[in-house]
């Protein structure tokens, strides 16, 4: 049976993708045949198409999606024939109506998460975790600023930080988008477009700055950030949606206060299969508690996915969107 399979030969902008015929071959060891249900759309699928991380060409986009298995190959245990599974990467292809994929890198989904949620939630969710509780360790009582709270990840911070007692300050590109970050549990949001962000956080927190910064935005918000955040702060720069961050000084981070910096991966945190299962029971432990609620803010039709792309990085987006795949 022929699949629909998303490709890029060249990088660049949403038009290079393309979509073509595939026959899928028989599941290899090791593998399963996953049909997609639903595919999480995120920023770093953009970064892959642009070329900002390099990837082997012709290459295959996306590394979300849920669905159900179709096919098992030799040695896999623990997955079978008609199972609900999930996947959040490394291996990308996601953008196809079916592909095959490592057991390893499967989940099964429980019963109470349907699938277009795990789509927009398992990569999100499990990035919030790393970042949160592995890579920064947020203590309660802290005050911490996430930059885009609109956004897939931001929203999920948002909900997670104030769980975990942080005091969450969240910034927003409009009063609508703001709106959403409220609802996620923000306790103040600062228009970024109308304000000057770090003196309205260093005015909210008297003149101390933030304990953290979650900074998804890279460049355009680089010195921002850097003005906002505490003695001894840490700054937590986990994406490039306003450019990479190429020019980090480390006399400018003593001259701030002392600052720390990382720039996580995902995946060097969750590296073992236990590492990873810890994090996504996590993730669903804060979903069936409520801290966290993955709003689905648009949907697009799988083949849509650069229009998709498109909206995302127009900043016309909200929330987490989800590629939606035809069945039948």
């Amino acid at each position: 049976m022929s699949e629909r399979v998303a490709r890029i030969t060249r990088t660049g902008g949403p038009e290079v993708i393309e979509w073509v015929d595939a026959d899928l071959p028989p599941p290899a060891p090791g593998e399963v045949r996953m049909r997609h249900h639903a595919v999480g759309l995120n920023y770093i699928d953009t970064y892959h198409r642009s070329g900002v991380y390099p990837v082997e060409l012709p290459a295959g986009l996306g590394s979300e999606a849920a669905g159900v298995v179709e096919a098992v190959g030799d040695g896999v245990e623990g997955f079978a024939v008609g199972d609900r599974v999930g996947t959040f990467g490394p291996a990308r292809g996601a953008y196809a109506t079916a592909r095959n994929v490592a057991a390893q890198q499967l989940l099964h989904l429980p019963d109470d998460v349907d699938d277009e949620t795990a789509a927009a939630l398992l990569l999100k969710g499990c990035t919030t975790e790393c970042l949160a509780d592995r890579c920064a360790r947020v203590q309660p009582g802290q005050t911490v600023l996430v930059w885009a709270a609109a956004g897939g990840v931001g929203q999920l911070l948002v909900g997670w930080l104030k769980a975990i007692g942080a005091t969450v300050i969240g910034t927003a590109g409009s009063a609508d988008k703001a709106e959403h970050a409220r609802a996620a549990g923000a306790d103040r949001v600062i228009l970024h477009r109308d304000e000057d962000v770090a003196a309205r956080v260093r005015a909210l927190t008297d003149g101390d700055g933030v304990a953290v910064v979650f900074d998804g935005v890279g460049k355009a918000t680089w010195d921002a950030t850097l003005a906002a955040t505490a003695r001894r702060g840490l700054i937590v720069s986990y994406g490039n949606a306003g450019g990479p961050v190429t020019d980090v000084a480390l006399g400018t981070l003593a001259a701030k206060g002392s600052l720390f910096v990382t720039r996580p991966t995902l995946f060097d945190y969750y590296v073992t299969a236990e590492e990873r299962r810890a994090g996504v029971d996590r993730v669903f432990a804060m979903l069936r508690r409520g801290a966290i609620r993955p709003h689905i803010g648009q949907r697009y039709a799988l083949e849509q996915a650069a229009e998709a792309h498109r909206a995302l990085e127009a900043g016309d987006t909200h929330g987490s969107t989800v590629l939606v795949v035809p069945q039948g």
